[in-house]
C-alpha cells in the first residue's frame, strides 16, 4: 500500500464516517496503514511512538499475536451466540476477572464497553438500595451513554446534561488545584471527606444510591488519591448506607502497575465497572464485577437489563487471551517497574528543566504532566475547556511531538504518558527524548 491508498482511505472516511466528540468540517483524521506492539503508522510511511495507547486501552499493544489467534481461533469455533446460554469462553473471561477483582466481586455482567458498564452499575445500585440519586465527581468521566454522561464531570457532559438525571458533582480530592486550600496531602484527604460529607447530609443519604469514583481519575488528570481517601469514602458509604462504585475503565489491568488500581489502596467497592485494558478493545467489551450482596439482590427478582452482545465469544476470546498473555509475561508487573525505574524519574527530571511542566503525577504507566504558564502561580497553559485561538498552545505542543514522532494524550492543559503496559526501557526512553524536546513548543508560552 502506498500514498495514493491513504488517499482514498481519507476520501472515503470524509465522505462517509461521522466522527465522535468532533465538529466534521474542522477534522482532518489520519489514515493509518498499520500498528504493532507500541507503535503504528500512516500510509506515507510515518511511524509513530503510541505515547496514548490509542485511547488508553490497548495495555498490552497492537497486534499481540496471542490475542490476535485467540480471535481467530474462537471465529473458527463460534462467533456469536446469545447471553442467555453458556458458553466456555464467556465463562472463562468471568473466572479470570473475578480471579483478579478485590473482595467478593465475583460475578461479571459482560457489557460492550465502559459506558454500558457504568450505565449497569449505576442501575443496579438504584434497584439495591431503592434509591435514585448518585453522587459523581467534578473532574470526571465516565462515558457517553445516558446516565454515564450526566455522571461525568468535565465538559463533555454540558451539551448533553438534562439536569434530571438524580446526579449530584462533588469535589475530589486534587493538592495541586485544591478547592479546599489545603497545603498537605492529609490536609486535603480530610477537607475533601468533610466536603463529602457535608453533600451528603446536604442532599439527604436517604436519597442517595450510590458514589461513583474513578480509582485514580484518567482523561481528567490522573489525580492519584491521597493515602485515605478511598478508605474514608469506604466508610461512609458503608455508615450511610450508599453503594460504592469504582470505575477502572481507563485505571484497570495493569495501567497503574496491579491489576486493579484498587489494589494500591486496599478498598473493595460493592461494584466495579471495567473495559478498555480487559482486552486491550480487541472487540469491544466491558463489564461489572459484583458483589455478594448486590448480586444476591437479584436470585430470585429479574435484573432488568441486557445486551444483544453481552458476553459477545470473540470479545470474551481476546479477554481470557489477554489476561493468560499478561500473567504469562508478566505485563502488570512490567508497567510496575518502567513506571518506577524509568517513566516517573524521567518525568521529574524533564519538570525540572522546562518552566512548563508544573506538577508531575501517576503510577505505573498512567502519568500527566500538568502545563503551566508560570510555576508560581500554577495558571495552566490554556484556559479551562478552550479551543480554537485559546488552545493554540496545546496544539502546538501536540504537533511538535508529531514531528518528532510521537503520538501524545493531549487533553485541556495536560499531556498524559500513557503508553501500553508492554512498553519496554527503550521504547520508553525514546519517547521521553521526543516528549522532552516538543515541550520546547510549550515553554515558549510561559511568563
Amino acid at each position: 500500500m502506498g500514498v495514493g491508498d491513504g488517499r482514498a482511505v481519507k476520501a472515503a472516511d470524509r465522505a462517509h464516517v461521522f466522527h465522535s466528540w468532533s465538529a466534521q468540517g474542522l477534522i482532518d483524521p489520519l489514515p493509518i496503514a498499520g500498528a504493532e506492539g507500541a507503535y503504528f503508522w500512516d500510509y506515507d510511511g510515518n511511524r509513530y511512538l503510541d505515547f496514548s495507547s490509542q485511547l488508553v486501552n490497548t495495555n498490552i499493544g497492537h497486534q499481540h499475536p496471542k490475542v490476535v489467534a485467540a480471535i481467530q481461533e474462537q471465529a473458527a469455533k463460534l462467533c456469536t451466540i446469545a447471553p442467555g446460554f453458556a458458553v466456555d469462553v464467556r465463562s472463562e473471561a468471568a473466572r479470570l476477572v473475578a480471579e483478579r477483582t478485590p473482595g467478593d466481586l465475583d460475578k461479571i455482567f459482560f457489557t460492550n464497553g465502559g459506558a454500558e458498564a457504568v450505565e449497569n452499575a449505576v442501575r443496579m445500585a438504584r434497584l439495591h438500595t431503592g434509591r435514585a440519586k448518585v453522587l459523581s465527581a467534578y473532574r470526571s468521566y465516565h462515558g457517553a451513554t445516558a446516565t454515564a454522561i450526566n455522571l461525568t464531570g468535565d465538559p463533555r457532559r454540558w451539551p448533553s446534561d438534562t439536569a434530571s438525571a438524580g446526579v449530584v458533582h462533588f469535589w475530589g480530592p486534587f493538592l495541586y488545584r485544591s478547592a479546599f486550600h489545603a497545603e498537605t496531602e492529609e490536609q486535603e484527604c480530610e477537607r475533601a471527606l468533610a466536603h463529602l460529607e457535608q453533600t451528603i447530609a446536604f442532599e439527604g443519604p436517604q436519597s442517595i444510591a450510590a458514589i461513583i469514583l474513578e480509582t485514580v481519575p484518567g482523561t481528567a488528570g490522573i489525580m492519584v488519591p491521597p493515602a485515605g481517601y478511598l478508605a474514608g469514602v469506604r466508610e461512609i458509604c458503608d455508615r450511610f448506607g450508599i453503594v460504592f462504585i469504582l470505575d477502572e475503565v481507563m485505571a484497570g489491568f495493569g495501567r497503574t502497575g496491579t491489576w486493579f488500581a484498587a489494589d494500591h489502596f486496599g478498598v473493595t467497592p460493592d461494584l466495579l465497572t471495567f473495559a478498555k485494558g480487559v482486552n486491550s478493545g480487541y472487540v469491544p467489551l466491558g463489564g461489572v464485577a459484583i458483589s455478594a450482596e448486590i448480586a444476591a439482590t437479584f436470585d430470585q427478582r429479574p435484573y432488568p437489563g441486557g445486551l444483544t452482545y453481552s458476553g459477545h465469544p470473540l470479545a470474551c476470546a481476546s479477554a481470557v487471551a489477554t489476561m493468560n498473555a499478561m500473567a504469562e509475561e508478566r505485563i502488570v508487573e512490567n508497567a510496575a517497574e518502567i513506571g518506577e525505574r524509568v517513566i516517573g524519574p524521567a518525568l521529574h527530571e524533564i519538570a525540572e528543566r522546562h518552566p512548563s511542566v508544573g506538577e508531575v503525577r501517576g503510577m505505573g504507566v498512567f502519568w500527566a504532566l500538568d502545563l503551566v504558564k508560570n510555576k508560581e502561580t500554577r495558571e495552566p497553559l490554556v484556559p479551562y475547556n478552550a479551543s480554537g485561538a485559546a488552545g493554540a498552545p496545546m496544539a502546538e505542543f501536540a504537533a511538535a511531538c508529531k514531528r518528532g514522532g510521537l503520538w501524545p494524550f493531549v487533553n485541556m492543559n495536560r499531556t498524559h504518558v500513557v503508553p501500553a503496559c508492554t512498553i519496554t526501557e527503550a521504547e520508553a526512553k525514546e519517547g521521553l527524548a521526543a516528549l522532552d524536546e516538543a515541550l520546547s513548543a510549550a515553554d515558549a508560552h510561559t511568563v
